[in-house]
This record gives C-alpha cells, structure tokens and sequence, in this order.
C-alpha cells in the first residue's frame, strides 16, 4: 500500500527543495528544545573541492586520493598519482585530520567520508571536497563519525541531486546538513575511539605486510629485481609442444614473461606444491536472491574487504545451495577482480555467488598461510596466466587448481600464517571501536532529536 506524505509549501520554499525524496519521513526530524544543532556550514574552516586531473599508476608525481580510497570513517593509502606542480600540490595538499566527503558517485555511495590521517604527502580529486572543521566547536573525528553513522547518512543523501546511475551532493549542501554540536568531552571520547581504530587498523596492515615479507625473504624474493616488460612474444617453437599441450593454451597470456619467471623461480628455488593437492575440494557458487528476510548469510565478490569475507548479506538458499564454512578461502574467478581473495571467519556457513569458488583446505595446511600466498603477487601471476575470455574474463576451478604453492619448515608457514591471523585480529578490534564510536554518536543524537 502506498505511503503518502504531505508537505506544506512553505516548507518546501523554506528548504528550497521541492522533491520528495528530501521530505521522506525516514529522513526528516526535530531537534530537542535542550539540544543545540548548527548547519555543518557554521563550524567548518574550509570546505574545498579537489582537483580535476587525470590519474596515472606509474607513481608519476603526487598521490591522489579517490572515492575508492574512502572506507568506514578512514581515508585509506591512495593508489593513484597526479602529475602536476609542486605549487598546486601545496595549495592542494592534505593535512592530519581533513575529511574527505564523496560528493559524486552512485546514489549507493555519495557521501562517503573519511578522515585523513597519515597519509598527508597527498592531495585529492575533484569529486571530493575537504572539510575543516573549526576543532574549537567541532572535532574533526565527531564530525567524521557523525557523517558516518545511519542518521548522518541519511541527512546526507536527502540532499542528494539524483539523476540516471548518479548522484550529487554539492558544497553547498553539504553545509546545509545540521549537526548536534555536542559536549567537547562527548566529543573527546568519540574521538579517542577513532583514533584508537586507526592504530589498531594500521597495526593489522603492519602484522600483514611483515607476512609477506617472512613469506619474500624466505623465497629470495626481497632480494630479486624483476622488471614486467611493457610488451613480449610467445613463440610456439620457445614454448615447446609439451608445455604447449600441458596448458591446453597456445595464446601468449597463458606465457607472459611474469608468469613463466615467478614459476620457474618456484619450481627452482623452493618444493612446492599444486593447490590441487593441498585442497579436500573445490565449489563454485550459486547466484542467489539477496532479501532481508534471508535465513542464512550469502555473499559475493563485493564482500572480500581486508583479506576477509564482510558485511555478508542474506538470501533464501535451496537444500543444494553450496555453503562455505569457516577458515575455507573465497576466490573470486570472474571479471575485473580474478584472483581476489579472502578467508570466512566470521560466519559459521556461508552461502557464496557464483563468481567466487569456494577452497576447502586439506586438513594441516593453515588456510592463512595459503591466503597470503595466494594474495601475493606469487599467486596472483598464476591467476591471472591461466585466465579465459577477453571481454569478461574467467577462471576455471580446473585452472585454479595447477597454482604452484611454495611449501616450507612447519615453523616457518606457521609463523607467517600466526602474522596473518594477528591481522585479521586486529582489523576486528577496529571495527568494533568504530562501531562503539557510532553507538556513542548515534545515542548523542537521539538525546538531542525530540522522539
């Protein structure tokens, strides 16, 4: 049955908005009497649009921060680089504790906001906009906070201009949005939260990278300097005809330098074994329905976040639904992001998409010793050889199975699988610390809205 919502139109001419989205009763509130509420316009210092260049990878100039790069309250390392002068960087330059607001994107995702924090060598595209705030009213991670939790999103994106696959928040809007400006002690423990996630978060990074690194130094590879060429040829005549056959291949993909160097290094330099033999199987998901009215957890390729399956969604699965269960690994074999990959350890069964095969680790092998080999660029360039199809490509489960795994001492991948294991602990804690943050904000919130 339809809901109908009627607005007078001297409210509409007052908000200067004449949508209906902006009027949606899940959006609109009022304040307490007791509370004070300002526009985030009053208790900003800056609010600045970032710059409009294009983007390269090949670490010409500075780092760029984009919306990819803003995730759950933190404004994350940067992946792209900007070529321009030293004295627009410095005018365009970010400091500790800016905030980046996502002013453009999919209507699922303007509004993202993160706050800036180690990562101050760099500057910003134009689709987001910087906001300072004046610290003496509001800090910084409240303001960050507060835009991140429920409420503060949907201030957000009834403002939001729609149009076909797109929306758009300006400045302007954005300072129209209001803020409760709450105790600065409140304020302080939302931000002693904050800060204490981002230490916690940097520490997982920390305990990652030192996996790879046992992983590289064991190998020989912290000392080995490979440079990808920029093109190559694959000559049947160089391949040979047995390992012609044994690909089932003859395209040059399948023996790319990179591929062929990483391997041969492998079967050279350390035993190793097939991933077919360190495995009881190998599942392909099934596409399902994703309702909130699901009975069991179901994810996809967009739920592998930080090595780890997240945020999963719910579907309605059938007896023959294949499941995942904890500490198997979900690898992506479909489009743009083949080889991405994580581990469940949140979730005792798992229902998966069918652009992810499930791995289910033989009994001894860590399944967090091969999540980090299988991440590294060591298993990456196997994924990507044995890849199919050209407009949208593919893995096959068969191909998946001939990756080299590099084995060691039991000590050894015991260490390194202990590091993995530390990250994915530590990553958790983070989340839980931003997740108390919101409570406190969104309670700070509710004493200050009339029921």
């Amino acid at each position: 049955m339809a809901a109908i919502n009627q607005v007078t139109l001297s409210e509409a001419v007052h908000n200067n908005r004449f949508s209906a989205e902006f009027f949606d009763p899940q959006y609109v509130f009022k304040p307490s009497a007791s509370s004070t509420w300002l526009p985030i316009g009053r208790i900003l210092k800056k609010c600045e649009y970032g710059i409009s260049i294009s983007m390269n990878t090949e670490g010409d100039g500075y780092p760029i921060f984009r919306m990819n790069e803003i995730d759950n309250c933190f404004a994350l390392r940067p992946e792209k680089f900007a070529a321009i002068p030293k004295f627009i960087f410095q005018q365009y330059r970010l400091n500790e504790n800016d905030v980046l607001f996502n002013r453009t994107n999919s209507f699922e995702f303007v509004g993202r906001t993160g706050i800036v924090k180690d990562q101050i060598d760099c500057t910003f595209a134009s689709y987001l906009i910087r906001l300072v705030p004046d610290s003496n009213i509001i800090l910084p991670e409240y303001l960050t906070v507060y835009l991140n939790t429920h409420f503060g999103i949907g201030q957000i994106k009834r403002r939001a201009m729609r149009s076909i696959n797109q929306a758009n928040v300006s400045g302007a809007e954005v300072k129209k949005v209001l803020i409760p400006i709450a105790d600065v002690a409140e304020q302080q423990k939302v931000a002693n939260d904050l800060n204490e996630a981002f230490s916690a978060a940097r520490k997982g990074e920390q305990f990652y990278r030192d996996a790879q690194h046992l992983l590289e130094s064991e190998l020989g590879l912290d000392k080995l300097k490979f440079k990808k060429p920029v093109g190559y040829t694959a000559r049947f005549s160089t391949v040979g005809l047995t390992d012609a056959f044994n690909a089932s291949r003859i395209d040059a993909q399948c023996f790319s330098p990179n591929a062929i160097f990483y391997e041969s290094w492998l079967r050279d330099h350390t035993q190793c074994d097939s991933l077919n033999h360190l495995l009881e199987a190998k599942i392909k998901g099934r596409q399902q329905g994703e309702t909130e009215k699901g009975s069991i957890d179901y994810c996809s390729i967009k739920h592998i976040s930080g090595h780890e399956m997240t945020d999963a969604s719910k579907c309605l699965p059938s007896s023959d639904t294949p499941l995942a269960t904890q500490n198997n690994l979900l690898l992506a074999i479909t489009g743009a992001t083949i080889g991405k990959i994580g581990v469940v350890k949140r979730y005792k069964q798992l229902a998966f998409s069918g652009d992810l095969l499930c791995l289910k680790i033989s009994p001894g092998i860590d399944p967090h010793y091969l999540l980090v080999v299988l991440d590294h660029t060591i298993g990456q360039v196997q994924f990507i050889r044995w890849i199919t199809g050209s407009t949208n490509g593919h893995l096959a489960p068969r191909d998946v199975g001939r990756v080299l795994v590099p084995r060691f001492k039991n000590s050894i991948e015991t260490r390194i699988a202990g590091l993995v294991e530390e990250s994915l602990k530590k990553r958790l804690e983070s989340e839980k610390l931003l997740e108390q943050a919101k409570a406190r904000v969104e309670q700070l919130i509710e004493e200050a809205s009339e029921g």
